[in-house]
């Protein structure tokens, strides 16, 4: 494999893990408690209906900000400073979006829409509100409190210094599979280039949303800066780059083995293929002793970007910590590590993601890895693009 004999994990890829497995686990409670439907795996015991089940993402980009009152479409993109995905929640039965009934303009522009949670909505923003302090407290149970506020704390010295404009949460992934923030122009906050000022005559971006954040929104931010940061110098995004390019070889893999070489969905890996192939770094053909399943391998030129993918990775490390103190970034990866675990074994993040023996993760393949990236996609914002 393209990363074979590496100790060392990327802080990207320590940070990813360990949101990663937190959402997983908070996803894993809120199917538990949540009444909901899914498309392949029923619906919960004894409800007739549901909203169709989605990951926190969709807590983080849009339910936590829809109130009693509603929310302008416009003024969710403002408090969430991402997007999400409206269609998909309306489709999925959280929210309704209409014109405020107070506005007798015959068609109100979108912006100015009214989004309002549904009766189902109301009961899955009750479940959501109380989960990240629900799973911090487990994580405390079982790693020990110590090392949950040593996380907390390392996390905070470096959050602390990062441009408040970003948002709580990983963006979902947009084209190219790309972190990159939504434009200023279209009336969202903007993420500075790191050192950056705001331009004059600039409003300055909203500050984070609570003086003591959750744990997923610290881990969050911390790692969409390093990924805003790696994807200014990369054609490839992080994602890509980390979950599928790192595995790749010039002797090939079986593209029905990158799911679980990765940890991520087949949909995530196809679509990452695709961007992949057409930039020429990969081709996909039949093994080399014959047989049907497809094989990719890296052509010259994806050798070279996956060399580059290892090179900046580590670059943007070591610029942080010259920006951040090399300290501060050795007491984040010290509190990182021992969660992670090492390369090759099986990570203790993995003790809390067992799920109920009725939701839908115990009916598929139980995952081996986790991704080196969340792969956050408009398909209910899983973190590994399930």
């Amino acid at each position: 494999m393209g990363d074979a004999g590496s100790v060392r994990l990327p802080l990207s890829a320590l940070l990813s893990q360990v949101l990663v497995a937190f959402t997983i686990e908070a996803d894993n409670e809120f199917e538990r408690r949540a009444p909901h439907r899914t498309t392949n795996h029923g619906r919960t015991a004894g409800q007739r209906s549901g909203p169709w089940l989605a990951s926190m993402a969709m807590w983080w980009t849009c339910m936590r900000f829809v109130g009693e009152d509603g929310i302008t479409v416009a003024a969710l993109g403002e408090r969430a400073r991402t997007g999400t995905n409206l269609r998909g929640m309306q489709r999925w039965g959280y929210i309704t979006v209409a014109p405020d009934p107070a506005d007798s303009r015959p068609k109100p522009p979108s912006a100015e829409l009214v989004i309002r949670a549904t009766a189902k909505g109301h009961q899955a923003q009750d479940v959501w509100r109380s989960l990240p302090g629900a799973i911090e407290e487990r994580w405390r149970a079982r790693f020990g409190g110590e090392a949950i506020d040593g996380l907390r704390q390392a996390l905070q010295a470096i959050a602390g210094q990062l441009d408040p404009g970003l948002p709580d949460c990983l963006p979902i992934l947009g084209y190219g599979l790309f972190s990159r923030p939504p434009d200023p122009k279209r009336g969202r906050a903007r993420v500075a280039s790191p050192g950056a000022t705001p331009a004059p005559g600039t409003t300055p971006a909203p500050a984070p949303d609570c003086a003591r954040p959750p744990l997923p929104v610290l881990l969050s931010r911390v790692l969409l800066a390093f990924a805003v940061e790696f994807e200014q110098e990369s054609p490839l995004s992080l994602a890509i780059s980390a979950d599928v390019l790192r595995l790749l070889s010039e002797d090939g893999v079986r593209v029905r083995d990158l799911p679980v070489l990765s940890g991520v969905s087949k949909e995530a890996i196809a679509m990452a293929m695709g961007v992949l192939g057409k930039q020429g770094l990969v081709t996909v053909g039949p093994g080399p002793a014959g047989g049907r399943a497809p094989v990719a391998r890296l052509t010259p030129a994806g050798r070279i970007a996956q060399n580059r993918f290892h090179q900046l990775a580590g670059t943007v490390e070591e610029r942080w910590q010259a920006r951040y103190g090399e300290a501060a970034v050795g007491r984040l990866r010290a509190a990182l590590e021992p969660l992670a675990g090492l390369p090759g074994e099986v990570s203790p993040l993995f003790q809390g993601l067992e799920p109920d023996p009725g939701g839908w993760r115990a009916l598929v393949r139980r995952p081996a890895v986790l991704p080196q990236y969340p792969m956050v996609l408009h398909r209910g914002g899983y973190p590994d693009g399930s």
